[in-house]
């Protein structure tokens, strides 16, 4: 996948879960199926960055991020959750949609525009909804692929 983070296919996921840990857990299991990361490594990066304040944005939607050592690009992963679940949003809202972002240690532009480009499709109430309703982790990165793809261009 083109554009400003790579997405793959496996990177797009449903789970059923029941807390922020287990949500970060996953994502960070995740991250190691798809990317090869060190499972470990990438919790600690993320739960440092939870620590500086929620990344729960609001409208039932989490961006989970943090920088890393060793990447070469910025990667993500996207999760569906079977149930709403308690993030510490700032509108106290729980999330039902997590998108986790990776950048490399030293990506400060690159990693704040991944961000936005992220937070702009989550905002978009008729992405959220075709997600929510999408029947399976394949509609969904299709969803997700096209509109960035589409930014890419």
């Amino acid at each position: 996948m083109s554009g400003l983070f790579s997405l793959l296919p496996d990177a797009v996921i449903t789970a059923d879960v029941d807390s922020k840990d287990i949500i970060l857990d996953r994502l960070a299991g995740q991250f190691s199926k798809v990317y090869g990361l060190d499972p470990k490594a990438v919790l600690t990066r993320i739960l440092e960055r939870e620590r500086l304040g929620s990344t729960g944005f609001g409208r039932r939607i989490a961006i989970p991020h943090a920088r890393m050592v060793g990447l070469a690009r910025p990667v993500a992963v996207f999760i569906r959750l079977a149930s709403p679940v308690e993030f510490e949003s700032a509108d106290g809202m729980p999330v039902d949609l997590v998108f986790g972002l990776l950048s490399p240690e030293g990506a400060g532009a690159t990693h704040l525009h991944a961000l936005a480009a992220i937070s702009r499709m989550m905002r978009d109430e008729r992405m959220h909804e075709s997600l929510m309703a999408a029947p399976g982790p394949e509609a969904m990165y299709s969803l997700l692929s096209s509109v960035i793809d589409r930014d890419a261009a």
